[in-house]
């Protein structure tokens, strides 16, 4: 048995590799960082070597969805990270931070600490804006944020499309107001190179002597000496071990995992744990309940020109040429983020504020069985998926044996106003794609799509293709009632040393993608466990 570690941070991922870098900054404080992955793969520093990463299971988790008969929504498969940084080592790097509402609104259910006023300030310590600082950009954190660099006619195009069809043009994405269309936000560095969570904080603290990183850990459980934490039981390289802490332990794990590992160490609906023959430590019955995620939709649009289209970029030849250029200059298609251009809009009329988050493409994919196939003529590509969606879905787990995958349940667009604004969200973007500023351009929407023009039938193009935006949060959900599953401290109730810092916290998504937030979240956590001194 090791001595005791004072924190052990369980998940390397976007908020594990800030948290404890952040809790180790102290040059005392014994941090222990433990992830079942391995090191960032190679590829992960090429910002488009995400297309092989995701299908690699050395370097992700695979989680299929369960798809009751009556349910919309596609069967799918959701992906995860699985090395140091986690999700953002393998995701679309696109910087979105969410909304000053998003954030007000948490800490105005009674989540005080979570106001925007705080968020906006860890935001900014962690990044390096290309804009420089402002009242609302950081300028000196580790994380270098830039706009897309690669200003195209065919984006141009489609971002003053977005202007006539009564868009304000941003130049900044995570300004003060939202709404609007623009090129998009990466954390790319200058030299065209993704920059994760762990390269961005645990590399830099790799030297020193009071954080200790372990790969190949697999946790099995939370260990308990009455009601509270003191540390994990794991296993690595098929042997058991366990690890101490006298602090606390601090699950970093996501919005799947998380609720799965409180549930094997006895936390969660006394129903579901007495089913699987587990002892109840702490009977939480919103533990793996009530997730929200994105829905997308891609359409396709044929285009007039290939000059306008990446769809021959990635095959062949040319990927061969571009992964050589970006080898020796970093640049070209292997170095932009997973979208070049976003609008925020208000599709559904009455709402106050956007409802929607649009992504351009400069590709269009094509069936394929397995992997990713691009349409063998041109095409573009936009997708769209709303912002808070009302529908809740859960994550539970289906034995007790720690290597079994758990049930996930999305249940999308279980509520008429879910259902109302996708079909919205769908008809805005054919708005944009009709616009004079495109006409030149774009021949109009491929067949796959085009056919659906009613409610109902837009809705069947949801169940047939749509996707998850992997950006699940609110299954172990922060707040003021007994029955959530963690406090604005992000303590789990009913136990003593045990806390959450991931997206299973919010109660719902943060208006957009997901990864600025689970790092801001990381960055607040910190800060809470010093505030606190836990002992």
């Amino acid at each position: 048995m090791e001595i005791p570690y004072d924190y052990i941070v369980v998940g390397a991922g976007s908020s594990g590799s800030v948290l404890a870098e952040r809790l180790s900054s102290d040059g005392l404080s014994r941090v222990l960082l433990v992830e079942e992955g391995g090191p960032a793969n190679w590829l992960s520093r090429m910002p488009k070597g995400y297309g092989k990463l995701l299908s690699d299971p050395l370097f992700a988790h695979f989680y299929p969805t369960s798809r009751p008969l009556e349910a919309r929504g596609p069967s799918e498969t959701w992906v995860r990270g699985r090395m140091a940084g986690g999700s953002s080592a393998i995701n679309g790097m696109v910087w979105i931070r969410g909304a000053q509402e998003d954030y007000d609104s948490l800490a105005a259910a009674g989540n005080a600490g979570w106001d925007w006023n705080v968020m906006r300030r860890c935001l900014k310590a962690l990044e390096n804006h290309h804009l420089g600082a402002s009242e609302d950009r950081g300028a000196d954190g580790p994380l270098p944020i830039h706009t897309n660099p690669d200003r195209t006619r065919l984006a141009d195009a489609f971002i003053a499309a977005g202007s006539e069809a009564g868009l304000a043009i941003k130049d900044d994405q995570n300004g003060p107001v939202q709404e609007g269309i623009g090129y998009a936000q990466w954390n790319i560095d200058l030299h065209g190179r993704r920059v994760s969570a762990a390269r961005a904080f645990l590399e830099p603290a790799r030297g020193r002597a009071n954080l200790s990183l372990r790969h190949g850990i697999q946790v099995r459980r939370v260990l308990f000496e009455e009601r509270r934490a003191v540390g994990i039981a794991a296993t690595q390289n098929g042997q058991p071990v366990e690890f101490r802490a006298n602090r606390a332990v601090i699950l970093c794990t996501g919005a799947i995992i998380t609720p799965k590992l409180l549930q094997l160490s006895g936390i969660g609906d006394s129903a579901l744990l007495a089913r699987h023959g587990l002892q109840v430590v702490q009977h939480s019955p919103l533990v793996g309940k009530r997730m929200h995620e994105h829905l997308g939709l891609p359409l396709s649009f044929r285009l007039r020109h290939w000059q306008d289209s990446d769809n021959r970029q990635y095959s062949r030849t040319r990927l061969l040429r571009n992964v050589l250029h970006y080898a020796l200059r970093g640049r070209g298609p292997m170095a932009r983020g997973a979208a070049e251009a976003i609008a925020f809009v208000r599709a559904l009329p009455g709402s106050n504020r956007p409802d929607t988050q649009l992504m351009f493409n400069p590709f269009s994919l094509g069936e394929a069985k397995d992997g990713i196939s691009f349409e063998d003529e041109p095409g573009m590509q936009c997708y769209s998926y709303i912002l808070r969606p009302e529908s809740q879905g859960y994550v539970e787990i289906v034995s007790a044996d720690p290597s079994a995958k758990p049930r996930v349940d999305p249940n999308y667009l279980a509520t008429e106003r879910d259902r109302t604004t996708s079909v919205a969200a769908t008809r805005f973007i054919r708005r944009i794609l009709e616009q004079p500023q495109l006409a030149g351009l774009v021949v109009g929407e491929t067949a796959r799509t085009a056919w659906a023009q009613s409610d109902d039938e837009i809705l069947q193009l949801y169940d047939r293709y749509g996707h998850s935006g992997y950006h699940a949060v609110g299954t172990a959900a922060m707040g003021p009632s007994e029955q959530d599953v963690v406090d604005d401290r992000l303590r789990v109730r009913g136990i003593e040393g045990l806390r959450i810092a991931d997206c299973s916290v919010f109660p719902q998504i943060p208006s957009g993608n997901t990864n600025a937030p689970a790092m801001a979240l990381g960055w607040r956590a910190a800060e809470i466990l010093r505030e606190d001194a836990v002992v």
